[in-house]
């Protein structure tokens, strides 16, 4: 009877029988624009709801404004192999950081979550001056995560958090019991992994400060983009390609200070036929973007929902080989790789579209002071 029901599993999660399912992975996104605090539980259900679309080797969420009370402070949480890792890691970052308080991530025992690592978090201040913090955090993460044996910084902005593992998300959700928080930005993924193995510190969101990216696809332009990444300082150590993505907007956004949306043209730029048929003026911009950073373009077929505080944009490749659907219901922005997943927590929704290739979908926290009556609040939906 089991092996019945095993093999049946089996033919609904690859009815074709290849090799490589590399459709899937399931992303989800919710932003209330006012910035207000909710629960996660319908995220976890709306994620869980696309079940089928991973294969229990990586699940995750990240959350923002769940830590008020440490505002100021960079919150890491870091996986440890051992204690006795993290005893080294700790005399580095005692060394780097006045470490304002540190605890075990709570959690609690359930039972598809096998083997996890030690889960330690910290809310620290860098010993620099202020002006140079986010550099200073960004440049001894890199440092932990390169040369440590055994520790993995897998979160490090301020009121947010990343929470991952392998296993289903929503597995994942119970494990670290994040109906214990709240926050005003969910992001939430399950993972199919393809080209790379499934572990704790490969499954999604993947984050850098307060930016999270989550993933659906193959970004067949990594090696370039990795190569580019690293000569800017970002060592690219998780063994997937989507943190090509987290560094490449902490470098273009926060270093380069593009505007979002220029960013997202740098990724999925107009083909040379469209920019030919563009006016003078945006043609020289895109032209412009395509030589200044040819190595940031993103090849393959892809979806993303990256985040920062005050922000969560969806975007897919030029031509839309990985779903993404979004949709708005008062003051909530839903961003999923299915419609189906949107609706079962949000049966009435004001709207609902499917994005362009390349045309990003981003939502802002208080941009309805800004709206436009025929996109609503969300004034940066462009669409041709």
């Amino acid at each position: 009877m089991l092996q019945s029901k095993k093999n049946v599993n089996e033919i609904l999660a690859n009815p074709h029988n290849d090799d490589k399912v590399i459709a899937a992975c399931s992303l989800f996104g919710c932003l209330d624009i006012t910035g207000r605090n909710f629960s996660g539980e319908g995220v976890v259900q709306a994620i869980a709801n696309m079940h089928n679309r991973g294969n229990g080797l990586g699940g995750g969420f990240g959350v923002y404004g769940l830590y008020p009370e440490h505002k100021d402070h960079y919150a890491f949480h870091i996986m440890y192999t051992s204690r006795d890792v993290k005893a080294e890691t700790d005399v580095f970052l005692e060394e780097h950081f006045d470490i304002i308080e540190d605890e075990e991530i709570p959690t609690k025992h359930h039972h598809p979550i096998t083997n996890p690592p030690l889960l330690w978090r910290y809310f620290v201040l860098p010993r620099t001056e202020p002006q140079f913090h986010d550099n200073h955090v960004v440049e001894k993460v890199m440092t932990i995560n390169k040369e440590s044996k055994g520790a993995y910084v897998f979160s490090s902005g301020k009121n947010m958090g990343v929470f991952k593992g392998v296993g289903y998300p929503e597995d994942i959700a119970r494990f670290f019991r994040l109906d214990d928080y709240k926050g005003y930005l969910w992001t939430a993924h399950g993972r199919f992994p393809t080209n790379t193995p499934g572990w704790w510190g490969g499954a999604h969101p993947f984050n850098l400060l307060d930016w999270t990216v989550v993933h659906n696809g193959e970004i067949s332009s990594y090696g370039i983009n990795r190569r580019y990444l690293e000569t800017r300082g970002y060592p690219c150590t998780l063994q997937t390609d989507t943190e090509v993505m987290a560094y490449a907007v902490d470098l273009l956004m926060r270093r380069h200070r593009l505007p979002i949306e220029t960013a997202c043209k740098v990724f999925a730029p107009p083909f040379w036929s469209q920019i030919d048929q563009m006016s003078q003026e945006e043609q020289n911009l895109y032209r412009t973007i395509r030589q200044v950073y040819p190595s940031l373009l993103m090849n393959g077929p892809f979806t993303v929902i990256i985040a920062r505080h005050g922000e969560m944009l969806g975007l897919t490749d030029r031509i839309r080989l990985r779903p993404l659907t979004a949709a708005t219901r008062g003051n909530l922005l839903y961003l999923s790789s299915e419609e189906a997943a949107i609706r079962l927590i949000s049966p009435d929704l004001d709207r609902v579209w499917t994005p362009n290739g390349g045309e990003p979908v981003i939502g802002k926290v208080g941009t309805q002071a800004r709206a436009q009556p025929a996109e609503g609040p969300y004034t940066e939906v462009r669409r041709k």
